[in-house]
Protein backbone atom coordinates (compact mmCIF):
# COMPACT_ATOMS: atom_id res chain seq x y z
CA UNK A 1 0.00 0.00 0.00
CA UNK A 2 1.61 3.33 -0.95
CA UNK A 3 1.71 5.76 1.99
CA UNK A 4 0.09 9.00 0.95
CA UNK A 5 2.20 12.82 1.32
CA UNK A 6 0.49 14.77 3.97
CA UNK A 7 -0.46 18.18 4.04
CA UNK A 8 -0.72 20.41 6.81
CA UNK A 9 -3.39 23.19 5.83
CA UNK A 10 -3.17 26.32 8.28
CA UNK A 11 -5.75 29.02 7.88
CA UNK A 12 -8.49 30.86 9.65
CA UNK A 13 -10.78 31.18 6.70
CA UNK A 14 -12.64 27.54 7.40
CA UNK A 15 -14.23 27.52 3.75
CA UNK A 16 -10.43 28.36 2.19
CA UNK A 17 -8.93 25.67 4.39
CA UNK A 18 -11.92 22.98 3.44
CA UNK A 19 -11.80 23.98 -0.21
CA UNK A 20 -7.89 23.24 -0.36
CA UNK A 21 -8.42 19.93 1.17
CA UNK A 22 -10.50 18.83 -1.38
CA UNK A 23 -8.52 19.53 -3.78
CA UNK A 24 -5.83 17.98 -2.20
CA UNK A 25 -7.82 14.79 -1.70
CA UNK A 26 -8.52 14.68 -4.70
CA UNK A 27 -5.13 14.20 -5.92
CA UNK A 28 -4.82 11.34 -3.03
CA UNK A 29 -2.88 13.60 -0.17
CA UNK A 30 -3.61 13.15 3.23
CA UNK A 31 -4.69 16.55 4.89
CA UNK A 32 -4.97 18.38 8.39
CA UNK A 33 -6.64 21.71 9.03
CA UNK A 34 -5.63 23.92 11.83
CA UNK A 35 -6.98 27.07 12.64
CA UNK A 36 -4.35 29.60 14.18
CA UNK A 37 -0.55 29.76 14.90
CA UNK A 38 -0.37 27.91 17.87
CA UNK A 39 -2.38 24.96 16.90
CA UNK A 40 -0.33 24.40 13.70
CA UNK A 41 3.13 24.62 15.60
CA UNK A 42 1.63 21.10 17.59
CA UNK A 43 0.56 19.73 14.90
CA UNK A 44 3.93 20.07 12.65
CA UNK A 45 4.95 17.67 15.56
CA UNK A 46 2.38 15.40 15.86
CA UNK A 47 0.86 15.16 12.31
CA UNK A 48 4.80 15.10 10.69
CA UNK A 49 3.48 16.63 7.51
CA UNK A 50 5.35 16.55 4.14
CA UNK A 51 4.35 19.85 3.26
CA UNK A 52 2.81 23.00 4.96
CA UNK A 53 0.47 25.13 3.43
CA UNK A 54 0.48 28.55 5.80
CA UNK A 55 -1.93 31.54 5.71
CA UNK A 56 -0.17 34.68 7.10
CA UNK A 57 -2.68 36.08 8.57
CA UNK A 58 -3.37 34.24 11.71
CA UNK A 59 -5.24 34.84 14.94
CA UNK A 60 -2.81 34.82 17.88
CA UNK A 61 1.27 33.83 16.29
CA UNK A 62 0.98 35.12 12.91
CA UNK A 63 2.69 32.81 9.94
CA UNK A 64 5.70 35.18 9.58
CA UNK A 65 6.29 33.93 13.25
CA UNK A 66 4.58 30.39 12.34
CA UNK A 67 7.45 29.90 9.67
CA UNK A 68 10.13 31.05 11.50
CA UNK A 69 9.72 28.82 14.39
CA UNK A 70 9.28 25.73 12.01
CA UNK A 71 12.32 26.70 10.19
CA UNK A 72 14.20 26.40 13.54
CA UNK A 73 13.50 22.71 13.99
CA UNK A 74 12.29 21.30 10.32
CA UNK A 75 13.18 21.42 7.24
CA UNK A 76 9.52 20.55 6.02
CA UNK A 77 9.16 22.78 2.75
CA UNK A 78 6.36 26.04 3.21
CA UNK A 79 4.46 27.62 0.85
CA UNK A 80 3.05 30.82 2.09
CA UNK A 81 -0.59 31.71 1.05
CA UNK A 82 -1.59 35.29 1.52
CA UNK A 83 -3.26 38.40 0.01
CA UNK A 84 -0.98 40.50 0.76
CA UNK A 85 0.90 40.45 -2.91
CA UNK A 86 3.51 43.11 -2.61
CA UNK A 87 7.27 42.41 -2.94
CA UNK A 88 7.97 43.06 0.93
CA UNK A 89 5.72 40.11 1.98
CA UNK A 90 7.18 38.27 -0.52
CA UNK A 91 10.85 38.88 -0.09
CA UNK A 92 10.22 38.62 4.16
CA UNK A 93 8.39 34.96 3.59
CA UNK A 94 11.37 33.75 1.39
CA UNK A 95 13.85 35.49 4.29
CA UNK A 96 12.26 33.63 7.20
CA UNK A 97 12.47 30.30 5.12
CA UNK A 98 8.93 29.74 2.90
CA UNK A 99 10.01 27.38 -0.48
CA UNK A 100 7.16 29.50 -2.14
CA UNK A 101 4.12 32.22 -1.92
CA UNK A 102 1.07 32.25 -3.67
CA UNK A 103 -1.50 34.82 -3.62
CA UNK A 104 -5.23 35.40 -2.73
CA UNK A 105 -7.23 33.89 -4.42
CA UNK A 106 -5.17 31.82 -6.58
CA UNK A 107 -6.40 28.94 -9.07
CA UNK A 108 -7.06 25.42 -7.50
CA UNK A 109 -4.86 23.31 -10.26
CA UNK A 110 -1.77 25.94 -10.02
CA UNK A 111 -2.02 25.64 -6.08
CA UNK A 112 -1.88 21.50 -6.53
CA UNK A 113 1.31 21.88 -9.35
CA UNK A 114 3.08 23.81 -7.10
CA UNK A 115 2.02 21.38 -3.79
CA UNK A 116 3.49 18.65 -6.28
CA UNK A 117 6.56 20.32 -7.39
CA UNK A 118 7.90 21.88 -3.95
CA UNK A 119 7.69 17.93 -2.99
CA UNK A 120 9.36 16.46 -5.98
CA UNK A 121 12.29 18.65 -4.77
CA UNK A 122 12.24 17.35 -1.40
CA UNK A 123 11.76 13.54 -2.46
CA UNK A 124 15.07 11.27 -2.61
CA UNK A 125 14.42 8.58 -4.18
CA UNK A 126 14.80 4.88 -2.24
CA UNK A 127 16.48 3.05 -5.35
CA UNK A 128 20.09 3.07 -5.99
CA UNK A 129 21.09 6.10 -8.86
CA UNK A 130 23.08 4.77 -10.97
CA UNK A 131 26.91 6.55 -10.36
CA UNK A 132 26.56 8.38 -13.99
CA UNK A 133 23.70 10.09 -12.50
CA UNK A 134 25.12 11.41 -9.37
CA UNK A 135 24.60 15.28 -9.88
CA UNK A 136 27.99 16.43 -7.38
CA UNK A 137 30.27 19.35 -7.47
CA UNK A 138 33.09 19.15 -5.39
CA UNK A 139 35.63 22.04 -3.77
CA UNK A 140 37.42 22.03 -0.78
CA UNK A 141 35.80 21.99 1.98
CA UNK A 142 32.86 21.80 0.06
CA UNK A 143 29.96 19.31 -1.14
CA UNK A 144 26.69 19.69 -3.17
CA UNK A 145 24.74 16.83 -3.89
CA UNK A 146 21.93 17.52 -5.99
CA UNK A 147 20.58 13.96 -6.75
CA UNK A 148 20.01 13.83 -2.54
CA UNK A 149 19.58 17.05 -1.73
CA UNK A 150 22.63 17.42 0.57
CA UNK A 151 25.97 20.05 1.40
CA UNK A 152 28.48 19.03 3.49
CA UNK A 153 30.77 22.72 4.46
CA UNK A 154 33.93 21.55 6.43
CA UNK A 155 32.75 18.41 7.12
CA UNK A 156 29.41 18.98 8.45
CA UNK A 157 25.56 18.46 6.38
CA UNK A 158 24.30 21.70 5.98
CA UNK A 159 20.23 22.43 6.52
CA UNK A 160 19.03 23.90 2.94
CA UNK A 161 15.94 24.48 1.03
CA UNK A 162 15.65 22.98 -2.26
CA UNK A 163 15.73 26.36 -4.07
CA UNK A 164 18.82 27.39 -2.16
CA UNK A 165 21.20 23.99 -2.82
CA UNK A 166 19.12 24.10 -6.66
CA UNK A 167 21.09 27.52 -6.73
CA UNK A 168 24.33 27.10 -5.00
CA UNK A 169 24.99 23.71 -7.23
CA UNK A 170 23.71 25.71 -10.33
CA UNK A 171 26.93 28.52 -9.72
CA UNK A 172 28.90 25.80 -7.93
CA UNK A 173 28.71 23.90 -11.55
CA UNK A 174 29.58 26.50 -13.72
CA UNK A 175 33.10 28.17 -12.04
CA UNK A 176 33.64 31.07 -13.13
CA UNK A 177 30.58 32.11 -14.97
CA UNK A 178 29.00 35.31 -14.45
CA UNK A 179 25.35 34.60 -14.69
CA UNK A 180 22.75 37.47 -14.46
CA UNK A 181 19.71 37.66 -12.08
CA UNK A 182 17.17 36.98 -14.89
CA UNK A 183 19.12 33.62 -16.10
CA UNK A 184 18.93 32.60 -12.25
CA UNK A 185 15.28 33.26 -11.97
CA UNK A 186 14.68 31.78 -15.54
CA UNK A 187 16.61 28.42 -14.54
CA UNK A 188 15.84 27.46 -10.86
CA UNK A 189 12.34 29.26 -10.63
CA UNK A 190 11.22 29.25 -13.84
CA UNK A 191 8.38 31.91 -15.26
CA UNK A 192 6.71 32.16 -11.87
CA UNK A 193 9.34 34.48 -10.54
CA UNK A 194 10.28 35.87 -13.68
CA UNK A 195 10.55 39.93 -12.94
CA UNK A 196 10.97 39.88 -9.33
CA UNK A 197 14.85 39.19 -9.36
CA UNK A 198 14.93 40.34 -5.69
CA UNK A 199 14.21 36.77 -5.09
CA UNK A 200 17.61 35.79 -6.37
CA UNK A 201 19.47 38.24 -4.10
CA UNK A 202 17.66 36.88 -1.26
CA UNK A 203 18.46 33.54 -1.36
CA UNK A 204 22.32 34.57 -2.22
CA UNK A 205 22.03 36.43 1.15
CA UNK A 206 20.89 32.97 2.73
CA UNK A 207 23.29 30.98 1.32
CA UNK A 208 25.56 33.38 2.23
CA UNK A 209 24.95 32.99 5.86
CA UNK A 210 25.54 29.78 5.76
CA UNK A 211 28.73 29.16 3.62
CA UNK A 212 31.48 31.61 4.28
CA UNK A 213 33.86 32.47 1.70
CA UNK A 214 36.85 30.17 1.41
CA UNK A 215 40.59 30.80 0.42
CA UNK A 216 39.85 28.75 -3.07
CA UNK A 217 36.17 29.90 -3.66
CA UNK A 218 33.51 32.16 -2.71
CA UNK A 219 29.98 33.34 -3.85
CA UNK A 220 30.65 36.89 -6.20
CA UNK A 221 28.89 39.79 -7.11
CA UNK A 222 29.47 41.24 -9.62
CA UNK A 223 27.89 44.67 -9.56
CA UNK A 224 25.11 45.58 -11.92
CA UNK A 225 24.77 42.17 -13.62
CA UNK A 226 24.22 39.34 -10.97
CA UNK A 227 26.81 36.70 -9.23
CA UNK A 228 29.41 34.17 -9.87
CA UNK A 229 31.07 30.70 -8.28
CA UNK A 230 34.70 32.12 -8.31
CA UNK A 231 37.33 29.76 -7.88
CA UNK A 232 40.52 31.11 -7.37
Amino acid sequence: MVTRQKILIVDDDENIAELISLYLTKECFETMIVNDGETALSAVESFAPNLILLDLMLPGIDGYQVCREVRAKYVTPIIMLSAKGEIFDKVLGLELGADDYMEKPFDSKELVARVKAVLRRYKQSASPIPESNVKVVEYPDLVINQTNYSVMYMGKPIDMPPKELELLYFLAASPNHVFTREQLLDQIWGYEYIGDTRTVDVHIKRLREKIKDHTSWKISTIWGIGYKFEVR
